[in-house]
């Protein structure tokens, strides 16, 4: 599926709805350029899930949690990776990475890449790239 968005709020709109289709125990990748709009669909996803934290790129931090609802007012945690800075999957290890990937969360990692080879698993991914005008993008969801 691919989606070309006009705007950060039709980025924001799409992710929404996307969100739909998540649920606790999700792993997503989110592939694209810097400043394709890989933190804006998490804004969207964690509105979905009626997220009350600020959401912000963890570029510095590597992860942000928030706490999300899902279904008949279920709390489940909702984890967002940036793995930019990562040079290597051993690092993922000293951060105690898999500890976040479990049935209660939602786990959302920017620069998957990485996140991929220490999983061994594959991991649904969704791709950024920059449209035809300054602020389109194209969003391409790719589900196997």
């Amino acid at each position: 599926m691919i989606f070309r968005s006009k705007s950060t709020k039709d980025t924001m709109k799409f992710a929404k709805e996307f969100a739909e289709k998540l649920k606790p125990g999700c792993v997503l990748g989110l592939k694209g350029n810097l400043g394709t709009g890989k933190t804006q669909f998490v804004k969207g996803i964690c509105e979905h899930f009626d997220v009350k934290e600020v959401v912000n790129s963890p570029t510095f931090i590597l992860v942000n949690e928030y706490e999300g609802t899902y279904g008949e007012a279920k709390k489940f945690r909702i984890y967002h990776f940036d793995l930019y800075r990562l040079n290597s999957a051993a690092e993922l290890g000293v951060i105690g990475f898999d500890e976040y990937i479990n049935k209660n969360s939602l786990v959302l990692i920017e620069w998957p890449e990485l996140a991929e080879e220490y999983l061994n698993r594959k991991v649904d991914t969704v791709r950024f790239d920059y449209g035809a005008g300054d602020d389109e993008r194209v969003i391409e969801v790719v589900t196997e």
